[in-house]
């Protein structure tokens, strides 16, 4: 580390950036003289000096709603006039949420606050787009801002095509992950703000292709693999440390870091040992609770145990591709006869999307078939923002492209119909029948989908709307529309074969540790685009 960049206390030092975030719209203003007053206005310290309309009087029981425009994950800055004075401050991830009584679990979203005069309160740590400030006594404020943190990465990732619905929600599944980058790589903004292994799977697949720089990634899984001590499982759930096997092959495929992936060979032996005592004589998984695919399939048995048979599959697939990439002789004895009874072995029918995808990309059951079978029927139906990824790569795979992104404008687009800025925990169609927008105050007679919806955990207010699972979709359209396949870990070696699936036109980049990809094709056009490093080799063949 150079001396310019020694922590001044030999702390770490905080990896994010502050960006001081305007707002772009009044909700709602009660007793506030001109409240368009806050749009647009930038200052971000108070003045010695301030003229009479440089700041807003808000008496005792005004009350006012800003909206900053987009999904923030940060606090505010409150730069306050002469007169100090007493506030209630709430944040909204929408503006049912910033006007109610918001949920506290693992952030505080509803306080009170005393504002000093000629000073600022930098205040809040949380993820939200909406604030609410009550007035307690009078008193006066020269602007409020947005404190949006993130890791200030440059994108190499980019997508445009001929629909821009589809390009609408590629930003937004961008943003949703980028936004939950945070000291390590969280699942929500809001809540948890917590590092969850299975989580991560579909995080990391958008990561690896829009970012160049993807340590968060290794220094999340780090952080997870050092505070659970086999036999213990990831996060307290036995499927999250079949996750971590999984992500651990996957970012190696795509990042090359041989040094990186021996490091992890000594866990990954204990761990594939502790697997092992979970698997019956004839191959059937055996796993303990926390017994855990995804939230729409968690009172469902069966559907959960196939789902555990299909990650066993995936993970030890893994574990033996991870083995012979590190020569590691035990692990290759060890893993081929317990995959052998696992690939084997019966699974109970389950008509749930989300366990036959899982069971189609681990090679169990037949792409094709399950496609046609299950996944096509009743297109927006039994799916939800985690395994919804994976339902989306299993009907590419089938060949079923233009079926995936029609699911992708369906589901995911309606969030954005419900004035979405980035993508949710979860969701259901169903909540949208007779629902307002979470943009909008709530109207007696009108649904309110945030605080009226939701289940397990995510109940109401608690929901959080800003969940980096839920952008898969981002790794999906790049990754199917140019038919990427990594031939070489590293990407030292790759193949290449776009297909439109119905769209006019297309044009991406991807991040490789190669250098950028850049792909583009266009009906009107017989060969595709394609721009490559040197250092890639295109294999087609």
């Amino acid at each position: 580390m150079s001396e310019s960049k020694m922590p001044l206390f030999g702390c770490r030092i905080d990896p994010r950036v502050t960006e001081f975030v305007p707002c772009c719209r009044i909700v709602l203003a009660e007793k506030v003289e001109r409240p368009d007053f806050f749009i647009g206005r930038t200052w971000f310290q108070p003045r010695e000096i301030l003229a009479e309309n440089d700041c807003r009087q808000m008496p005792a029981g005004a009350k006012i709603v800003l909206d900053f425009g987009r999904e923030i994950s940060g606090g505010v800055r409150i730069v306050c006039g002469r007169r100090s004075g007493r506030i209630r401050l709430r944040f909204g991830e929408s503006v049912s949420e910033a006007v109610g009584s918001p949920n506290q679990a693992h952030a505080i979203h509803d306080t009170k606050l005393d504002l000093p005069a000629l000073g600022l309160v930098d205040y809040g740590n949380t993820g939200f787009r909406f604030v609410c400030i009550d007035a307690l006594t009078d008193l006066g404020i020269v602007n409020v801002l947005g404190a949006a943190r993130y890791r200030d990465l440059p994108r190499a990732g980019r997508f445009e095509c001929s629909d821009e619905r589809l390009n609408r929600i590629w930003e937004t599944c961008v943003h949703t992950v980028h936004l939950c980058m945070q000291d390590y790589l969280y699942d929500g903004v809001k809540r948890d703000r917590l590092a969850w292994m299975g989580d991560l799977n579909p995080e990391i697949a958008v990561i690896d292709l829009v970012f160049r720089d993807t340590s968060i990634v290794r220094e999340t899984m780090d952080f997870l693999r050092d505070r659970t001590p086999l036999p213990c499982w990831m996060n307290d759930i036995s499927a999250y440390s079949l996750w971590w096997i999984v992500n651990q092959w996957e970012y190696y495929r795509h990042q090359g870091n041989r040094e990186y992936l021996r490091e992890q060979l000594p866990y990954l032996r204990g761990l594939i040992a502790e697997l092992a005592k979970h698997i019956g004589p004839d191959g059937s998984e055996r796993l303990p609770e926390v017994r855990f695919i995804d939230w729409p399939t968690r009172n469902d048995p069966d559907a959960v145990h196939a789902g555990l048979q299909a990650l066993l599959v995936t993970a030890f697939r893994a574990a033996l591709n991870i083995a012979e990439a590190m020569s590691d002789e035990t692990l290759q004895t060890e893993i081929p006869p317990i995959l052998q009874r696992l690939t084997v072995c019966p699974v109970p029918a389950s008509p749930r999307k989300s366990v036959n995808a899982l069971l189609a990309l681990a090679g169990v059951r037949d792409p094709g078939t399950v496609n046609r079978e299950i996944l096509k029927k009743n297109l927006l139906s039994d799916i939800g923002t985690f395994m919804g990824y994976y339902i989306l790569c299993a009907r590419a795979e089938a060949g079923d492209l233009p079926g995936a992104l029609d699911l992708i404008r369906g589901y995911w687009g309606a969030m954005l119909d419900c004035g979405a800025t980035s993508f949710w925990e979860d969701f259901d169609l169903n909540w949208t029948e007779g629902a307002g927008r979470i943009d909008e105050l709530p109207r007696p007679g009108v649904r309110d989908i945030h605080a009226d919806c939701g289940a397990y955990c995510y109940q109401g207010l608690r929901h959080s709307l800003c969940h980096g699972w839920a952008g898969g979709p981002a790794a999906v359209l790049i990754r199917y529309l140019t038919g990427f396949t990594i031939l070489e870990p590293g990407c030292r070696k790759i193949a290449l074969r776009p297909r439109l699936a119905g769209l006019e036109h297309f044009r991406c980049r991807f991040a490789t540790p190669c250098g950028d990809v850049e792909v583009a094709m266009d009906k009107r056009n017989s060969k595709p685009e394609i721009i490559l490093p040197d250092t890639i080799e295109l294999n087609n063949q």
